[in-house]
Protein backbone atom coordinates (compact mmCIF):
# COMPACT_ATOMS: atom_id res chain seq x y z
CA UNK A 1 0.00 0.00 0.00
CA UNK A 2 1.26 3.48 -0.89
CA UNK A 3 0.66 6.26 1.64
CA UNK A 4 1.05 9.92 0.65
CA UNK A 5 2.13 12.57 3.16
CA UNK A 6 1.92 16.30 2.38
CA UNK A 7 3.37 18.84 4.83
CA UNK A 8 4.09 22.55 4.57
CA UNK A 9 7.60 23.69 3.69
CA UNK A 10 8.77 25.60 6.76
CA UNK A 11 7.46 26.23 10.27
CA UNK A 12 8.75 28.23 13.22
CA UNK A 13 7.70 27.49 16.80
CA UNK A 14 7.94 29.26 20.13
CA UNK A 15 7.12 32.41 22.03
CA UNK A 16 7.95 35.46 19.91
CA UNK A 17 8.37 33.48 16.70
CA UNK A 18 6.32 36.10 14.81
CA UNK A 19 9.43 38.28 14.58
CA UNK A 20 10.89 36.00 11.89
CA UNK A 21 8.16 37.23 9.54
CA UNK A 22 10.12 40.30 8.43
CA UNK A 23 13.17 38.25 7.47
CA UNK A 24 11.08 35.66 5.65
CA UNK A 25 9.14 38.25 3.64
CA UNK A 26 12.32 40.01 2.58
CA UNK A 27 14.14 36.77 1.77
CA UNK A 28 11.25 35.61 -0.41
CA UNK A 29 10.93 38.98 -2.17
CA UNK A 30 7.33 39.73 -1.21
CA UNK A 31 6.21 43.37 -1.50
CA UNK A 32 2.41 43.48 -1.07
CA UNK A 33 0.61 41.66 1.74
CA UNK A 34 -3.09 41.02 2.24
CA UNK A 35 -3.30 40.66 6.03
CA UNK A 36 -6.32 38.42 6.71
CA UNK A 37 -7.71 38.45 10.25
CA UNK A 38 -10.99 39.10 12.07
CA UNK A 39 -12.50 41.96 14.03
CA UNK A 40 -12.30 40.22 17.41
CA UNK A 41 -8.54 39.79 17.03
CA UNK A 42 -8.14 43.40 15.97
CA UNK A 43 -10.12 44.55 19.01
CA UNK A 44 -8.10 42.28 21.32
CA UNK A 45 -4.83 43.71 20.03
CA UNK A 46 -3.61 40.36 18.69
CA UNK A 47 -3.49 41.41 15.04
CA UNK A 48 -1.51 44.49 16.04
CA UNK A 49 1.31 42.25 17.33
CA UNK A 50 1.82 41.00 13.78
CA UNK A 51 1.08 44.35 12.13
CA UNK A 52 3.93 45.85 14.17
CA UNK A 53 6.27 43.26 12.67
CA UNK A 54 5.05 44.13 9.18
CA UNK A 55 5.65 47.80 9.95
CA UNK A 56 9.32 46.95 10.51
CA UNK A 57 9.60 45.63 6.95
CA UNK A 58 9.39 47.39 3.61
CA UNK A 59 6.21 45.61 2.53
CA UNK A 60 2.91 47.36 1.97
CA UNK A 61 -0.13 45.71 3.50
CA UNK A 62 -3.88 46.04 3.66
CA UNK A 63 -6.19 44.38 6.18
CA UNK A 64 -9.18 42.21 5.34
CA UNK A 65 -11.23 41.24 8.40
CA UNK A 66 -14.84 40.60 7.31
CA UNK A 67 -14.92 36.97 8.43
CA UNK A 68 -17.56 35.09 10.41
CA UNK A 69 -16.70 32.37 13.00
CA UNK A 70 -18.06 29.88 10.45
CA UNK A 71 -16.70 31.60 7.31
CA UNK A 72 -18.96 31.80 4.29
CA UNK A 73 -18.56 31.80 0.52
CA UNK A 74 -19.27 35.54 0.61
CA UNK A 75 -16.42 36.08 3.11
CA UNK A 76 -14.01 34.34 0.74
CA UNK A 77 -15.28 36.18 -2.34
CA UNK A 78 -15.00 39.58 -0.65
CA UNK A 79 -11.46 38.74 0.43
CA UNK A 80 -10.62 37.55 -3.07
CA UNK A 81 -11.78 40.88 -4.52
CA UNK A 82 -9.70 42.80 -1.97
CA UNK A 83 -6.64 40.68 -2.73
CA UNK A 84 -7.06 41.09 -6.46
CA UNK A 85 -7.61 44.84 -6.18
CA UNK A 86 -4.39 45.44 -4.23
CA UNK A 87 -2.45 42.94 -6.37
CA UNK A 88 -1.05 41.21 -3.32
CA UNK A 89 1.80 38.80 -3.91
CA UNK A 90 1.37 37.02 -0.56
CA UNK A 91 -1.37 36.49 2.03
CA UNK A 92 -0.59 36.59 5.75
CA UNK A 93 -3.34 35.01 7.87
CA UNK A 94 -3.50 35.88 11.57
CA UNK A 95 -6.27 34.01 13.34
CA UNK A 96 -7.89 30.71 14.10
CA UNK A 97 -9.34 28.19 11.70
CA UNK A 98 -11.96 30.58 10.35
CA UNK A 99 -9.36 33.11 9.27
CA UNK A 100 -6.90 30.58 7.90
CA UNK A 101 -9.62 28.71 6.00
CA UNK A 102 -10.83 31.96 4.45
CA UNK A 103 -7.27 32.84 3.49
CA UNK A 104 -6.85 29.43 1.85
CA UNK A 105 -9.99 29.98 -0.22
CA UNK A 106 -8.72 33.39 -1.32
CA UNK A 107 -5.31 31.91 -2.13
CA UNK A 108 -6.79 29.18 -4.34
CA UNK A 109 -9.09 31.54 -6.24
CA UNK A 110 -6.24 33.96 -6.92
CA UNK A 111 -4.37 31.34 -8.92
CA UNK A 112 -7.40 29.38 -10.17
CA UNK A 113 -9.76 32.24 -11.13
CA UNK A 114 -11.89 30.14 -13.46
CA UNK A 115 -12.98 27.81 -10.65
CA UNK A 116 -16.24 28.39 -8.76
CA UNK A 117 -15.76 28.09 -4.99
CA UNK A 118 -18.71 25.70 -4.71
CA UNK A 119 -16.97 23.34 -7.14
CA UNK A 120 -14.09 22.87 -4.71
CA UNK A 121 -16.04 20.89 -2.10
CA UNK A 122 -14.38 17.53 -1.40
CA UNK A 123 -11.29 16.57 -3.41
CA UNK A 124 -10.72 19.86 -5.19
CA UNK A 125 -8.08 18.94 -7.78
CA UNK A 126 -7.23 22.53 -8.68
CA UNK A 127 -4.69 23.05 -11.42
CA UNK A 128 -2.41 25.63 -9.79
CA UNK A 129 -0.76 26.17 -6.41
CA UNK A 130 -2.51 28.98 -4.57
CA UNK A 131 -1.11 32.45 -4.00
CA UNK A 132 1.66 32.13 -1.38
CA UNK A 133 0.15 31.94 2.09
CA UNK A 134 1.79 32.46 5.49
CA UNK A 135 -0.19 31.48 8.59
CA UNK A 136 0.12 32.62 12.19
CA UNK A 137 -2.48 30.72 14.25
CA UNK A 138 -4.01 32.39 17.29
CA UNK A 139 -5.78 29.31 18.67
CA UNK A 140 -4.48 25.87 19.64
CA UNK A 141 -7.00 23.81 17.73
CA UNK A 142 -7.49 23.69 14.00
CA UNK A 143 -3.93 23.23 12.67
CA UNK A 144 -5.03 24.81 9.37
CA UNK A 145 -1.48 26.13 9.07
CA UNK A 146 -0.21 22.62 8.29
CA UNK A 147 -3.18 20.93 6.59
CA UNK A 148 -4.41 20.60 3.02
CA UNK A 149 -8.01 21.29 4.09
CA UNK A 150 -10.24 24.31 4.48
CA UNK A 151 -13.90 24.50 5.48
CA UNK A 152 -16.30 27.12 4.11
CA UNK A 153 -20.04 27.44 4.80
CA UNK A 154 -22.44 27.48 1.88
CA UNK A 155 -25.25 29.42 3.56
CA UNK A 156 -27.65 28.87 0.70
CA UNK A 157 -27.35 25.07 0.84
CA UNK A 158 -26.78 25.05 4.63
CA UNK A 159 -23.71 22.84 4.35
CA UNK A 160 -20.07 23.13 5.26
CA UNK A 161 -17.84 22.51 2.27
CA UNK A 162 -14.74 20.54 3.23
CA UNK A 163 -12.22 21.38 0.52
CA UNK A 164 -9.22 19.03 0.35
CA UNK A 165 -6.46 20.37 -1.87
CA UNK A 166 -2.64 20.14 -1.59
CA UNK A 167 -2.50 23.40 -3.55
CA UNK A 168 -3.81 25.34 -0.51
CA UNK A 169 -1.07 24.38 1.94
CA UNK A 170 0.79 27.39 3.39
CA UNK A 171 4.39 27.96 2.33
CA UNK A 172 5.27 29.11 5.84
CA UNK A 173 3.72 28.70 9.29
CA UNK A 174 4.69 30.63 12.40
CA UNK A 175 3.34 29.07 15.58
CA UNK A 176 3.85 31.77 18.19
CA UNK A 177 2.24 30.83 21.49
CA UNK A 178 2.21 34.53 22.49
CA UNK A 179 -0.62 35.00 19.98
CA UNK A 180 -2.70 32.36 21.78
CA UNK A 181 -2.54 33.75 25.31
CA UNK A 182 -5.43 36.21 25.03
CA UNK A 183 -8.01 33.62 23.98
CA UNK A 184 -11.15 33.66 26.15
CA UNK A 185 -11.41 30.53 28.29
CA UNK A 186 -14.31 29.13 26.28
CA UNK A 187 -12.46 29.52 22.97
CA UNK A 188 -9.31 27.94 24.41
CA UNK A 189 -11.41 25.00 25.63
CA UNK A 190 -13.29 24.54 22.36
CA UNK A 191 -10.20 24.74 20.18
CA UNK A 192 -8.29 22.40 22.46
CA UNK A 193 -11.07 19.82 22.22
CA UNK A 194 -11.09 20.33 18.46
CA UNK A 195 -7.40 19.35 18.45
CA UNK A 196 -8.18 16.29 20.56
CA UNK A 197 -10.94 15.29 18.15
CA UNK A 198 -8.49 15.60 15.25
CA UNK A 199 -5.98 13.41 17.05
CA UNK A 200 -8.44 10.70 18.15
CA UNK A 201 -10.35 10.52 14.88
CA UNK A 202 -7.05 10.50 12.99
CA UNK A 203 -5.77 7.63 15.15
CA UNK A 204 -8.79 5.41 14.49
CA UNK A 205 -9.68 6.44 10.93
CA UNK A 206 -9.62 3.78 8.21
CA UNK A 207 -6.66 5.45 6.52
CA UNK A 208 -4.33 5.59 9.55
CA UNK A 209 -0.76 4.43 9.08
CA UNK A 210 2.56 4.25 10.92
CA UNK A 211 3.41 7.91 10.30
CA UNK A 212 0.01 9.27 11.26
CA UNK A 213 -0.17 7.04 14.36
CA UNK A 214 3.08 8.55 15.61
CA UNK A 215 1.74 12.10 15.27
CA UNK A 216 -1.71 11.42 16.67
CA UNK A 217 -0.59 9.50 19.76
CA UNK A 218 1.86 12.23 20.73
CA UNK A 219 -0.82 14.89 20.22
CA UNK A 220 -3.32 12.99 22.39
CA UNK A 221 -0.77 12.70 25.21
CA UNK A 222 0.14 16.37 25.05
CA UNK A 223 -3.51 17.48 25.08
CA UNK A 224 -4.49 15.37 28.09
CA UNK A 225 -1.39 16.62 29.93
CA UNK A 226 -1.68 20.31 29.10
CA UNK A 227 -5.18 21.43 28.10
CA UNK A 228 -6.57 22.07 31.63
CA UNK A 229 -3.60 24.23 32.62
CA UNK A 230 -3.65 26.06 29.28
CA UNK A 231 -7.35 26.88 29.66
CA UNK A 232 -7.81 27.38 33.40
CA UNK A 233 -4.44 28.76 34.48
CA UNK A 234 -3.23 30.39 31.25
CA UNK A 235 0.04 28.60 31.99
CA UNK A 236 2.67 29.68 29.45
CA UNK A 237 4.31 26.28 29.15
CA UNK A 238 0.95 24.50 28.78
CA UNK A 239 -0.15 26.93 26.05
CA UNK A 240 3.10 26.35 24.18
CA UNK A 241 2.68 22.57 24.47
CA UNK A 242 -0.88 22.90 23.15
CA UNK A 243 0.46 24.89 20.20
CA UNK A 244 2.67 21.93 19.38
CA UNK A 245 -0.08 19.37 20.04
CA UNK A 246 -2.60 20.88 17.63
CA UNK A 247 0.07 21.24 14.92
CA UNK A 248 1.24 17.64 15.36
CA UNK A 249 -2.36 16.40 15.13
CA UNK A 250 -2.78 18.44 11.95
CA UNK A 251 0.25 16.79 10.37
CA UNK A 252 -1.52 13.48 10.82
CA UNK A 253 -5.20 14.00 10.07
CA UNK A 254 -4.53 16.17 7.03
CA UNK A 255 -3.07 13.08 5.39
CA UNK A 256 -5.37 10.29 6.60
CA UNK A 257 -8.75 11.91 7.18
CA UNK A 258 -11.21 12.09 10.06
CA UNK A 259 -14.62 10.58 10.86
CA UNK A 260 -18.22 11.20 11.79
CA UNK A 261 -17.58 13.47 14.77
CA UNK A 262 -16.53 16.01 12.18
CA UNK A 263 -19.27 15.01 9.74
CA UNK A 264 -21.88 15.65 12.41
CA UNK A 265 -20.19 18.76 13.84
CA UNK A 266 -20.05 20.39 10.42
CA UNK A 267 -23.84 20.25 10.19
CA UNK A 268 -24.33 21.89 13.59
CA UNK A 269 -22.09 24.70 12.38
CA UNK A 270 -23.83 25.03 9.03
CA UNK A 271 -27.41 24.95 10.35
CA UNK A 272 -27.12 26.57 13.81
CA UNK A 273 -23.80 28.44 13.48
CA UNK A 274 -22.37 26.40 16.37
CA UNK A 275 -18.65 27.03 16.99
CA UNK A 276 -16.78 24.12 15.44
CA UNK A 277 -14.71 23.18 18.48
CA UNK A 278 -17.78 23.23 20.70
CA UNK A 279 -19.67 20.96 18.30
CA UNK A 280 -16.80 18.46 18.27
CA UNK A 281 -16.51 18.48 22.06
CA UNK A 282 -20.23 17.78 22.52
CA UNK A 283 -20.27 14.92 20.02
CA UNK A 284 -16.94 13.23 20.74
CA UNK A 285 -17.92 11.03 23.74
CA UNK A 286 -21.14 9.82 22.10
CA UNK A 287 -19.49 8.98 18.79
CA UNK A 288 -16.53 7.26 20.47
CA UNK A 289 -18.93 4.98 22.34
CA UNK A 290 -20.46 4.08 18.95
CA UNK A 291 -17.08 3.60 17.25
CA UNK A 292 -15.71 1.61 20.17
CA UNK A 293 -17.55 -1.46 18.96
CA UNK A 294 -15.03 -1.81 16.12
CA UNK A 295 -11.90 -0.04 17.39
CA UNK A 296 -11.84 -0.58 21.14
CA UNK A 297 -8.36 -2.06 20.94
CA UNK A 298 -7.13 1.25 19.51
CA UNK A 299 -8.78 2.92 22.52
CA UNK A 300 -6.80 0.58 24.78
CA UNK A 301 -3.55 1.77 23.16
CA UNK A 302 -4.52 5.37 23.81
CA UNK A 303 -5.49 4.71 27.42
CA UNK A 304 -2.16 3.06 28.12
CA UNK A 305 -0.43 6.23 26.94
CA UNK A 306 -2.53 8.72 28.92
CA UNK A 307 -2.11 7.40 32.42
CA UNK A 308 -4.15 4.19 32.42
CA UNK A 309 -1.62 1.31 32.14
CA UNK A 310 -4.25 -0.93 33.74
CA UNK A 311 -6.16 -0.80 30.45
CA UNK A 312 -4.04 -3.68 29.16
CA UNK A 313 -6.08 -5.99 31.41
CA UNK A 314 -9.52 -4.50 30.72
CA UNK A 315 -12.15 -6.09 28.51
CA UNK A 316 -13.96 -4.42 25.63
CA UNK A 317 -16.80 -2.74 27.53
CA UNK A 318 -14.52 -1.48 30.30
CA UNK A 319 -12.09 -0.04 27.75
CA UNK A 320 -14.88 1.80 25.93
CA UNK A 321 -16.44 3.08 29.16
CA UNK A 322 -13.09 4.23 30.56
CA UNK A 323 -12.09 6.01 27.35
CA UNK A 324 -15.42 7.82 27.01
CA UNK A 325 -15.29 8.77 30.69
CA UNK A 326 -11.79 10.25 30.33
CA UNK A 327 -12.86 12.35 27.34
CA UNK A 328 -15.93 13.59 29.21
CA UNK A 329 -13.89 14.42 32.32
CA UNK A 330 -11.38 16.42 30.26
CA UNK A 331 -14.27 18.44 28.78
CA UNK A 332 -15.63 19.14 32.25
CA UNK A 333 -12.21 20.20 33.53
CA UNK A 334 -12.08 22.94 30.90
CA UNK A 335 -15.65 24.07 31.49
CA UNK A 336 -17.53 22.38 28.66
CA UNK A 337 -20.76 21.12 30.17
CA UNK A 338 -23.28 21.78 27.40
CA UNK A 339 -25.11 19.21 25.31
CA UNK A 340 -26.16 19.28 21.66
CA UNK A 341 -29.52 20.68 22.83
CA UNK A 342 -27.70 23.86 23.89
CA UNK A 343 -26.67 24.52 20.28
CA UNK A 344 -30.31 25.06 19.33
CA UNK A 345 -30.63 21.65 17.70
CA UNK A 346 -34.17 20.29 17.45
CA UNK A 347 -35.23 16.70 17.08
CA UNK A 348 -37.30 17.54 14.03
CA UNK A 349 -34.05 18.59 12.31
CA UNK A 350 -32.23 15.31 12.95
CA UNK A 351 -33.21 13.72 9.64
CA UNK A 352 -31.83 16.73 7.74
CA UNK A 353 -28.67 16.86 9.85
CA UNK A 354 -28.08 13.12 9.43
CA UNK A 355 -28.60 13.26 5.67
CA UNK A 356 -26.06 16.07 5.37
CA UNK A 357 -23.61 14.29 7.69
CA UNK A 358 -23.85 11.16 5.58
CA UNK A 359 -22.77 13.17 2.53
CA UNK A 360 -19.96 14.98 4.36
CA UNK A 361 -16.44 14.28 2.99
CA UNK A 362 -15.20 13.24 6.47
CA UNK A 363 -17.74 10.41 6.83
CA UNK A 364 -15.98 7.75 4.68
CA UNK A 365 -12.96 7.76 6.98
CA UNK A 366 -14.95 6.64 10.02
CA UNK A 367 -13.84 3.21 11.26
CA UNK A 368 -17.44 2.01 11.64
CA UNK A 369 -19.98 2.18 8.85
CA UNK A 370 -22.99 4.30 9.72
CA UNK A 371 -26.51 4.75 8.39
CA UNK A 372 -28.72 7.81 8.34
CA UNK A 373 -30.83 6.30 11.11
CA UNK A 374 -27.77 5.67 13.27
CA UNK A 375 -26.61 9.26 12.76
CA UNK A 376 -30.02 10.49 13.86
CA UNK A 377 -29.76 8.34 17.00
CA UNK A 378 -26.26 9.70 17.72
CA UNK A 379 -27.58 13.28 17.56
CA UNK A 380 -30.41 12.21 19.86
CA UNK A 381 -28.00 10.59 22.32
CA UNK A 382 -25.82 13.70 22.39
CA UNK A 383 -28.85 15.79 23.42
Amino acid sequence: MVNRFVLNETSYFGSGARHVLTEELEKRGFKKVLLVTDLSLIEAGVTEKVAMVLDESEVKYEVYSDIKPNPTIQNVMDGYKACKKMRADVIVAVGGGSVMDTAKGISILMKNPKRELRSLNGLSNTENRGLPLICLPTTHGTAAEVTINYVITDEEAQIKMVCVDPNDIPILSIIDSDLMKTMPKSLAAYTGMDALTHAIEGYITKGHNLMSDMFHMEAIKLIFENLPAAVNDKDDHAIEMMSYAQYIAGMGFSNVGLGIVHSMAHQLGAVYDTPHGMANALLLPTVMRFNGEVCWERFREILMNIGRPDAKDLGKEDVINTFVWMISELSKKVGITQTVKDTGAKEEDFALLAEKALADPCRPGNPREVTKEELMELYRSAM
